[in-house]
């Protein structure tokens, strides 16, 4: 089975399989590691000054992630988001991320740096599937906070930031 199909499926189980899975591949960095390209950026940088350029499958899936988000963001900030809507939350989050790991094709320099955006959305996710209140009202914010972070490395036209 080849990287992107073995990360595509351990997606779609979990989110901490694929960071386990990205972790443990010889050679890959911590949570830059993914379509399988070597060593990825500890960082996020820009593409020599520019922003690095999308494709539609990258747009779709973050543009999905984007409007869950900001579906849930006025409970989430009231602190009426249930437990359940934090699970199907954190759910849509997942199979997004899966589309766009498994039907993206950047330059490998882009996908290393897109993998450290996927990668706090993956935690944030995660948290959000939690026992405890604060720890998925905290995984929530990790989530916004990394598609705030995108535009500013990623030339995504027409982008706007959860309100």
């Amino acid at each position: 089975m080849n990287t992107k199909r073995f990360l595509v499926a351990a997606l779609r189980g979990s989110a901490v399989a694929l960071l386990i899975a990205a972790s443990a591949a010889p050679g890959a960095q911590p949570a830059a590691a993914g379509h399988g390209h070597g060593a990825g950026a500890l960082t996020l940088k820009l593409d020599e000054g520019k922003k690095w350029e999308t494709d539609p499958p990258l747009r779709q899936g973050m543009l999905s992630i984007r409007d869950a988000m900001a579906a849930d963001h006025a409970a989430i900030g009231a602190g009426k988001e249930s437990a359940a809507q934090y699970q199907a939350l954190a759910k849509r989050l997942d199979e997004q991320v899966a589309y766009i790991v498994g039907n993206c094709k950047l330059k490998p320099e882009a996908d290393a740096n897109l993998h450290l955006v996927l990668a706090d959305i993956i935690a944030g996710a995660e948290m959000m599937k939690g026992k405890n209140a604060s720890q998925r009202r905290d995984g929530a914010s990790k989530v916004i906070r990394a598609l705030q972070t995108y535009p500013d490395y990623f030339n995504h036209p027409g982008w706007r930031a959860v309100d």
